[in-house]
């Protein structure tokens, strides 16, 4: 999304938190897992919190749980360009896992590149707390449901 259309986000820190946790009360349970630390418009950072039981054979952190951090990246950033439609689902997820990420948190940095009436699209760089490193890069498409 082009500097221009920045513009205060569709829902704001707080009430991102809470609408999540309401509509996929299972992701974080039993312990929180993914933390949502900030929103702007088109874009999100988040946080998946290390835990062994997102270790792989062989000491890295799976795939599938920086897929799922990935996923519910895109699905912030497109709820604070289109505020509350919890139907909101993916329709494309493709990750190229670029190093071994550490044994630490895993940040999320999301940034929507086209957020049209029908499709929205964006991209997720993932990298180990306290690195700079990308570990992954994903780029997804969500279908936003007609509005009535």
């Amino acid at each position: 999304m082009s500097s221009s259309s920045v513009q205060s986000p569709a829902l704001e820190l707080a009430e991102m938190i809470a609408f999540v946790d309401a509509v996929f009360p299972e992701i974080n349970q039993p312990d929180r897992t993914f933390t949502i630390e900030a929103v702007g418009r088109g874009t999100c950072q988040l946080r998946m919190l290390y835990h062994p039981k997102h270790l792989r054979p062989g000491g890295t952190l799976s795939g599938p749980s920086m897929m799922a951090l990935a996923d519910l990246a895109l699905y912030v950033a497109v709820l604070s360009v289109i505020g509350k439609v919890e139907l909101a689902v993916t329709t494309n997820l493709s990750i190229n896992f670029l190093s071994k990420p550490a044994k630490a948190d895993l940040i999320a940095e999301c940034r929507l590149l086209k957020a049209g009436k029908r499709l929205c699209v964006g991209e997720v760089t993932i990298h180990s707390d306290a690195h700079d490193e990308p570990v992954a890069h994903v780029t997804g498409t969500y279908s936003v449901p007609p509005t009535r």
